[in-house]
């Protein structure tokens, strides 16, 4: 009987899970919504129930032709969102309406954005780990918005604080211990120190010290652990497997595509990285968002760079980790916004494209023999951070910008707009890789999963403006893959997380950058950093 180990994958939008071959190759995925709740403005919330109740879904429909024994183990992941329940593991309302059923605090919700500010000015010696400033995408802004708005009705009524990649372990096995991945990234947590009491007091959250930290976690295991017992008898039912499969301990969504990716083995490819550790390699998670994953030997700190956090995707190892709040999403705003969209869609519909497809073919045709397609942007720049600069500036006050517009709104803008916006996105990669670098990576070749790495635009884009070649998994379900290999390290079919990596990851497509194109965006990336010289100029003369 082959053995299979299944992955499941929690995003911002949609549950996804596939069935995966040992050997690392997706035999079958499937997929659903999630809904999301925007009550107002910065605040974005979901259903724990409903979450699982996909995940369920999900499993059952890849698994449906498979004995559930040959399934050996399973692992999750999950976007950093907030759940909260009460002692009886009953959802808790996180908003103002009192709706139990909206009991999560998704990761991209800001509504902590001035508690995040008050913590980073406490300049606690934990924010070290965090680049020196808190996001308000991390747990304690969003726990401390929860006790100072939310007292009565959720703070003194929720006994469990989870990280949603943890909740989804406590459900499938029903154990409370904590992946190392969710509570170092985002909580602060310490794998040789633990939880530091004096942080936690100082920013007005003393009352989570008791019973040893029982409400956000006592027990910690490094991702990929086996977890509990397995699957106990409800969630196998509820998954359609056999209780007591292996759970592996899971990890945040970006983590499980970094797993996906960055071990694969590089033979005969050529490439600056071939031979050397995998220090040298960054994986980057596009989709909504996008994480930078880069590990060392030692600690590293990279200022407005989340970590250096041990054990936090591959044990033994540091990882730094740095980020976009707003990509695929960006991309979406941009395109979606524009009055010659309604053009954009018929056209595409007609040729039976999809409307990034159609649009990259539309530069295609813009393009002269004497300009690049990348090079018609010469006079129209943009800066990405229209949610923020999460690295390496960690400034949530930022705004987008956008310099070189006309009174025209053609198709040809909206294409020029969009090729604007994926340079933007990779020049913000660029300005991670760079502070980075100078804090002690070497960083040589990037590896790329995610929705927007399957957009061959926004690949060459990335390998031209860093100068760096790009490497594209062969199973472009990366993050899914990445989630099933800790199911199979749970498994016990590898002797760690790291043979299991490189078992299931294999290179597929290799895009070198275009030294043609260096001189371009040598000019073009000077002038994105006098973006944000530009305004932070403007808001002192504003403020002055």
């Amino acid at each position: 009987m082959s053995s299979y180990y299944v992955g499941v994958d929690v995003g911002t939008a949609s549950v996804r899970a596939a069935l995966v071959t040992q050997d690392g190759h997706v035999k079958h995925m499937a997929e659903e919504p999630i809904h999301i709740w925007e009550p107002c403005a910065d605040h974005y919330e979901q259903s724990s129930t409903d979450i699982w109740t996909k995940c369920g879904n999900v499993v059952k429909k890849v698994t449906q032709d498979i004995d559930p024994n040959a399934v050996r183990g399973i692992g999750f992941d999950a976007t950093c969102s907030l759940v909260a329940l009460d002692g009886n593991f009953q959802p808790v309302a996180v908003n103002q309406t009192g709706v139990k059923e909206r009991n999560v605090l998704m990761w991209m919700d800001h509504r902590a954005a001035e508690q995040a500010s008050r913590i980073t000015a406490m300049n606690h010696k934990v924010l070290q780990g965090v680049g020196g400033v808190m996001s308000p995408e991390m747990q304690p802004p969003k726990l401390l918005w929860l006790k100072e708005n939310l007292r009565e009705s959720c703070w003194k009524e929720t006994a469990h604080f989870f990280d949603l990649p943890d909740f989804l372990s406590w459900k499938a096995t029903g154990s409370l211990v904590r992946s190392l991945c969710t509570l170092v990234c985002k909580w602060t947590y310490s794998p040789s120190d633990g939880w530091d009491d004096t942080f936690w007091t100082a920013i007005g959250l003393e009352d989570l010290l008791e019973n040893s930290y029982s409400k956000i976690g006592k027990l910690t295991c490094c991702p990929g652990s086996p977890v509990g017992g397995g699957l106990t008898l409800e969630a196998a039912a509820d998954l359609g497997l056999k209780q007591g499969t292996a759970v592996g301990a899971s990890l945040i969504d970006a983590h499980a595509g970094g797993l996906g990716v960055i071990g694969a083995d590089l033979r005969g490819h050529h490439l600056p990285c071939e031979k050397q550790p995998i220090t040298s390699r960054m994986a980057i998670i596009c989709g909504t968002s996008s994480c930078h994953m880069a590990v060392s030997t030692q600690a590293l700190f990279v200022p407005g760079v989340w970590g250096p956090y041990l054990s936090a995707m591959l044990p033994g190892l540091w990882l730094n980790e740095g980020g976009q709040s707003a990509t695929g999403r960006l991309v979406d705003h941009m395109v979606k916004g524009h009055t010659a969209y309604t053009q954009l869609k018929e056209q595409a519909d007609s040729s039976g494209k999809h409307i990034y497809s159609y649009l990259n073919f539309h530069l295609e045709q813009m393009a002269t023999d004497a300009t690049h397609v990348e090079q018609l942007t010469a006079g129209l720049h943009v800066w990405p951070d229209f949610h923020g600069n999460r690295s390496p500036l960690a400034d949530q006050t930022l705004k987008g910008m956008v310099v070189g517009l006309t009174l025209s709104q053609t198709l040809d803008d909206l294409a020029l707009l969009y090729l604007a916006t994926l340079q933007a996105i990779a020049f913000g990669t660029r300005h991670i890789i760079d502070a980075m670098k100078e804090a002690g990576h070497d960083i040589t070749t990037l590896f790329l999963c995610g929705g927007l790495s399957k957009n061959a635009l926004f690949v060459h884009t990335h390998a031209n403006t860093t100068g760096l070649p790009v490497v594209l998994p062969a199973e472009r379900e990366a993050v899914l893959v990445g989630a099933a290999v800790l199911g199979a390290c749970a498994s016990s079919d590898y002797s760690s997380i790291q043979e299991a990596m490189e078992k299931m990851t294999e290179i597929g497509h290799v895009v070198r950058p275009n030294n043609e194109l260096e001189s371009f965006y040598r000019k073009k990336y000077a002038v994105f950093l006098r973006l944000y010289n530009h305004q932070k100029e403007y808001l002192k003369l504003m403020q002055d």
